[in-house]
């Protein structure tokens, strides 16, 4: 589908589906999941074998919340079924000879696992990833230079074909070789980027190494994912300083590709609901909480067809906001973007802590570095009770002052007490990839 085609009555927007009423669209999504319940339900599989020990038929569902009455997939749900029946699994809903794409898991914690795409699923992959890129003003004539990585994972070329389609430019650079990165950035005017919060940041100091600012190239928008950023304040404020460009978080995950996009706006990602149902729910109880409340977010897709996925628990925790953007549209927003995974979330003598809310005090420090690190072990735990009684944090910078700054900041924004080790600038590992922020070292 073309954006002209598209825009249709739209306010400029790349499909009118942006900005039906939350009627339209909720009347959208019950048919639309529906008729994906019942291929379900008729296909030799995973859901099919499960819908028929429950005795399920698709007709019980007459609104968005008898979904419900489905129980959650987890990733443990899909690794068993891959183990089981290798080496595609049991989660594929169409023939092999339809699948024209597969991408696999990271392998951090397991085998890694495939993903399924038919060409319909990769168009509308591309047609939505457009999407993001037209909100945030990417027209013909822009460059589009993608970090994300392209070796086995997912983001790189769905990127790519994303922002082929919104009509830019396309150099499919990968995360590595810093130095090519950024020469192409200058000789060829790169005026979009994409890639994760800490190698843009990454990526920007090193071109100040070489005696050049970031803010004298092209580049205007910058798209990032993989690790809370964008819509981490301070974060925001330091890509969006050094480079002299707006900064816009995008969010998706190698099953669900892509769930939310930022808009000019830049008041939290817009999650396509025409693509995935959203729920957020209690990560103890399993409920449905109100909107503007903490929660996992859990998502079914509606109309994918090699291997759709239906109640997938993230383990992501959001904030969801259904009223209308400014923009105009009236896909909910996700706030705050990903506040963190439900097992990262740290309970300091009862107060609920996230790795990104850590961040957004470390980088509004002057005389800090970018790289940081909040480090889980016996010294921040209660003996008694192993309960943790604070955090440590290791932090780069050289003014011998800076321990006690923070230290104070985090206790008055967060409530929680940090012990702070300082290490010389360029102690902390770099990355081209997702950057790992915390950790468990008593584990």
């Amino acid at each position: 589908m073309s954006a002209a085609l598209d825009q249709t009555g739209s306010a400029g927007h790349w499909s009118p589906v942006e900005s039906w009423s939350r009627d339209e669209l909720e009347s959208y999504q019950l048919e639309r999941l529906r008729e994906q319940l019942g291929r379900l339900a008729r296909s030799p599989g995973h859901y099919g074998d499960l819908f028929g020990r429950m005795g399920f038929e698709p007709e019980e569902i007459r609104e968005l919340s008898d979904i419900t009455a489905l129980p959650f997939t987890h990733k443990a749900d899909y690794v068993a079924s891959v183990a089981a029946a290798p080496p595609h699994g049991r989660f594929v809903s169409v023939p092999m000879s339809e699948v024209r794409r597969i991408h696999f898991s990271s392998g951090t914690t397991a085998k890694p696992t495939p993903q399924f795409w038919t060409q319909r699923d990769l168009d509308r992959w591309a047609d939505l990833y457009a999407r993001t890129a037209h909100a945030q003003g990417v027209e013909p004539g822009d460059v589009f230079q993608c970090l994300f990585t392209y070796t086995w994972f997912v983001g790189g070329l769905g990127a790519t074909l994303g922002y082929q389609r919104a009509g830019a430019t396309c150099i499919p650079a990968g995360s590595q070789d810093t130095a090519r990165q950024i020469s192409t950035i200058f000789e060829y005017g790169t005026t979009v980027l994409c890639g994760t919060p800490s190698f843009i940041v990454h990526l920007g100091e090193e071109i100040e190494k070489r005696g050049l600012s970031p803010a004298t190239s092209k580049v205007r928008a910058i798209m990032v994912g993989g690790e809370p950023g964008a819509s981490v304040p301070a974060t925001r404020k330091r890509i969006q300083d050094l480079w002299d460009a707006r900064c816009y978080d995008f969010y998706g995950c190698l099953e669900f590709q892509p769930i939310a996009g930022e808009c000019e706006a830049q008041s939290g990602p817009h999650i396509a609901e025409d693509f995935v149902c959203a729920e957020i729910v209690d990560p103890d109880t399993k409920a449905p909480v109100p909107d503007g409340t903490p929660g996992v977010l859990v998502v079914t897709h509606l109309d994918k067809q090699a291997g759709p996925l239906v109640r997938w628990w993230t383990g992501d925790i959001v904030v969801r906001d259904r009223s209308r953007c400014g923009c105009g549209r009236t896909h909910a927003r996700l706030v705050g973007g990903v506040h963190g995974r439900a097992d990262d979330m740290l309970i300091v003598r009862g107060v609920n802590v996230f790795p990104s809310a850590v961040e957004d005090v470390v980088r509004a420090i002057p005389g800090l570095g970018d790289e940081y690190q909040i480090v889980v072990d016996r010294s921040v735990r209660d003996d008694a009770t192993g309960f943790l009684k604070g955090i440590r944090l290791r932090v780069e910078g050289s003014d011998p002052a800076l321990p006690a700054r923070l230290a104070e900041a985090i206790k008055q924004r967060l409530s929680i007490r940090a012990e702070i080790e300082l290490l010389p600038p360029g102690s902390l590992e770099r990355t081209t990839h997702k950057a790992k922020r915390l950790v468990r070292a008593d584990d």
